[in-house]
């Protein structure tokens, strides 16, 4: 039973974090709410620091979840500029990494998120090398990119992911050359594959970014602090001006590992393992967002998303949790990107092995079609390029589980709401 009295703690200012201190609030939750966030800004949305913000295309403001004054406003306790240092389970205490304060919890939400990953190789405290998660990142390389731009410089980036080519095409609209550097043969190979994985590549090339496939960054060197050129472990010197590591992000789970609480193995993308209501191993304490790993039954498996959707939809389910509704976390995966004019939705989850094929319904060529991923039938995952309104019925379809026949699936003609019961 929850009452006046009790104290909620969530830890993690970023999307998930704010978006279930709103739901508290708004399912009727009167006791305290203390929200700590690590940085001094204000709970923000990332989507913008790869997309808008990144192109001066979006004002500062609004990136955030909510006005500054909204927290005060809804009696939320917000410690900006706080870490916590420590949990102790059995006293149900949180202790400020800053002061040393501590403040007990009845239930506890972690919303950690995730960081960068980083580059083992000499060369990566040169000033010029740069990673992008935090609203800050965002803000410095949004000025490197312009001075790029003018100044006709040298962008190189290691990593083909979603950051990455984000990125890559912010570049080049600033005017920066870039240059791509990828282990794999294509680029999102891990999440689309190299048939979807190589219309990428014909879309970057097209606007003038250089790849270079199947080879890893091993060094960066420099002058007087200054970049000058990246190398790769084929012997190649590209030359560079800044650097962007992209090369994914790893959950922040060191707090919850110092707790006690179990977390998810490597193979489910590591993570603090929740239940299907985004509760840890201890009933008190949730988790939410890019640091969760949860069983998701329509996949038969465990699912760590670091997507906004993830974080936007987790936040408020751990939230209603935590208040002690019936919920059951099971959103089908999406996520969305936009690179110069191809604009694309992604619903499902489709790892390499998971499907045996690829049907593609509309015209690949022009970049206006929707890409399924297919597994005896069933469709495990969609994709809408340049094609719009249709999310809805992706889900439905990949939802229903149901065995659909491919050309007819591949078939513009046929209406899609026809196939997805």
């Amino acid at each position: 039973m929850v009452d006046a009295d009790q104290t909620f703690v969530i830890v993690g200012g970023g999307l998930a974090g704010a978006k279930a201190a709103e739901t508290l609030r708004a399912e009727g939750f009167t006791g305290r709410v203390i929200l700590i966030c690590d940085e001094r800004d204000h709970p923000y949305e990332r989507p913008p620091l790869s997309k808008g913000y990144l192109l001066g295309k979006e004002e500062r403001d609004g990136v955030f979840v909510h006005e500054p004054a909204w927290y005060a406003r809804h009696d939320i306790e917000l410690h900006l500029g706080q870490t916590v240092a420590a949990i102790d389970r059995a006293a149900r205490t949180v202790r400020f990494g800053e002061d040393g304060t501590v403040v007990r919890y009845d239930k506890l939400l972690l919303a950690t998120g995730a960081e960068p990953r980083r580059l083992d190789v000499p060369g990566t405290h040169l000033a010029g090398v740069h990673h992008l998660r935090r609203l800050a990142h965002a803000e410095r390389l949004r000025g490197v990119l312009a001075a790029l731009g003018r100044d006709n410089g040298h962008l190189v980036i290691a990593g083909a992911g979603w950051i990455g080519l984000e990125v890559a095409a912010a570049a080049r609209e600033y005017g920066a050359e870039v240059t791509v550097i990828e282990p794999e043969p294509t680029p999102l190979h891990g999440v689309l594959g190299p048939e979807l994985g190589e219309l990428f590549t014909e879309l970057h090339r097209e606007h003038g970014v250089r790849f270079h496939f199947g080879v890893r960054l091993t060094e960066i060197t420099g002058q007087d602090g200054a970049v000058l050129a990246a190398r790769t472990d084929d012997g190649e010197e590209h030359p560079a001006h800044s650097v962007l590591v992209a090369i994914g992000a790893a959950p922040r789970t060191a707090l919850a590992e110092a707790a006690g609480l179990e977390l998810a193995g490597r193979a489910h993308g590591g993570g603090i393992a929740v239940d299907e209501r985004l509760r840890t191993s201890d009933p008190d304490i949730h988790a939410a967002g890019d640091v969760a790993s949860f069983p998701h039954a329509l996949f038969g498996a465990r699912l760590r998303v670091e997507h906004w959707a993830n974080a936007l939809n987790g936040g408020p389910a751990a939230a209603r949790a935590m208040l002690g509704r019936d919920v059951v976390y099971d959103r089908v995966p999406y996520f969305f990107s936009d690179q110069y004019d191809l604009g694309m939705e992604y619903s499902g989850w489709a790892p390499p092995g998971a499907y045996d094929e690829v049907v593609i319904r509309g015209d690949a060529g022009r970049r206006e079609f929707i890409a399924f991923w297919v597994r005896q039938g069933r469709v495990l995952a969609g994709m809408n390029v340049n094609v719009w309104d249709v999310t809805d019925t992706v889900q439905r379809l990949i939802r229903s589980r149901a065995r659909v026949d491919t050309e007819a699936l591949a078939d513009p003609h046929v209406p899609l709401g026809s196939l997805a019961p």
